[in-house]
């Protein structure tokens, strides 16, 4: 009877250990990586560092934020798409730029939609269209005047070839019948930098990472993307009210994991997020950098990833934008 009793107790662990295993698969067993995919400073890099002390209280492990620019985001982007498939390497970026890829690089290393796994949307933020003062350009049509007088004059900086701002750039300067040269830089900060130090004269580049400049008047605000006027530049028309092409255009910031990993880990990164990104700590820090928070569950996430790479890719086709191959 005692033999039979122990084993009953043992056959009743065993389940119970079972019925355990979907729990314990979304629990975190080692630091997490959030792999931004460009230069520290800008929108993805100031959204990871606000998020990953938050991450990490929740979850009870480390968040290292971990810098890998370079491809248009494409290396960062590898490094997740290839890393084991438990939830533990992250991707925060523009996830415009990587539902792009597919189109601009033909010789790409990861499949987005099966290598990649969507977390969760982040926030929506404007461009700005802003240039060096130097210049002297105080509106768009200052600029599409100068530029057509002057073709291939003006040196557009942007995050890198095939970044979203660069595709934008394109956009605008096609829409205005003007011809500007692009200069790649290994991220927005980079490429802002660039145009207040007056190595380049133009940017369009996500508000987060470009407002601080125009507020200080280190770089001239021209238009922004969006429904509405940024509030802390209320001075600076939409690119509707300034008559420029790409009006919707933006920064689009999600997280992703590597494809593969288990849904219930998938969930808990989300349900963390979600609760992250409804602090009016976070609500109101990235207000404060003109974007607004956007989310969503990986289901939504992924369905406008899917529609994201087939209306780029129209666009990108249409206008004969190659980058890679």
């Amino acid at each position: 009877m005692v033999l039979n009793s122990i084993k009953a107790a043992l056959a009743v662990a065993a389940l119970s250990v079972g019925m355990s295993a979907p729990v314990t698969a979304q629990e975190f067993q080692r630091p997490v990586r959030l792999i931004v995919p460009y230069a520290p400073g800008g929108t993805s890099d100031i959204l990871a560092r606000l998020i990953s002390p938050k991450l990490s209280e929740a979850i009870g492990q480390s968040v290292v934020v971990e810098n890998k620019p370079g491809a248009a985001g494409n290396l960062g982007a590898d490094a997740v798409a290839k890393a084991r498939p438990d939830g533990h390497t992250l991707l925060l970026a523009d996830v415009g730029s990587v539902a792009t890829a597919p189109s601009l690089f033909p010789d790409l290393t990861y499949n987005v939609e099966k290598d990649l796994a969507p977390v969760g949307m982040v926030m929506f933020g404007p461009y700005v269209l802003a240039v060096n003062p130097s210049t002297e350009l105080k509106s768009v049509k200052e600029l599409t005047d100068y530029a057509k007088a002057n073709p291939g004059k003006l040196a557009v900086a942007t995050s890198g070839v095939g970044g979203m701002n660069h595709i934008t750039s394109i956009q605008v300067a096609k829409g205005l019948g003007i011809d500007w040269k692009m200069v790649p830089y290994k991220g927005g900060s980079a490429a802002s930098r660039a145009v207040v130090a007056g190595e380049s004269n133009v940017i369009i580049n996500g508000v987060t990472a470009t407002l601080p400049f125009v507020t200080n008047k280190q770089i001239t605000g021209l238009a922004v993307t969006g429904d509405e006027r940024i509030s802390s530049i209320p001075d600076v028309p939409t690119f509707k009210e300034a008559g420029l092409a790409a009006e919707g255009a933006g920064t689009w910031q999600g997280i992703m994991t590597t494809g593969g990993t288990p849904p219930e880990m998938v969930a808990r990164l989300n349900s963390e997020l979600q609760k992250i990104l409804a602090t009016p700590e976070i609500q109101e820090k990235i207000a404060e950098q003109g974007g607004k928070v956007r989310p969503g569950t990986p289901d939504e996430f992924k369905t406008w990833m899917s529609d994201s790479i087939k209306s780029y890719g129209e666009i990108i086709r249409e206008a004969g934008i190659k980058v890679g191959g």
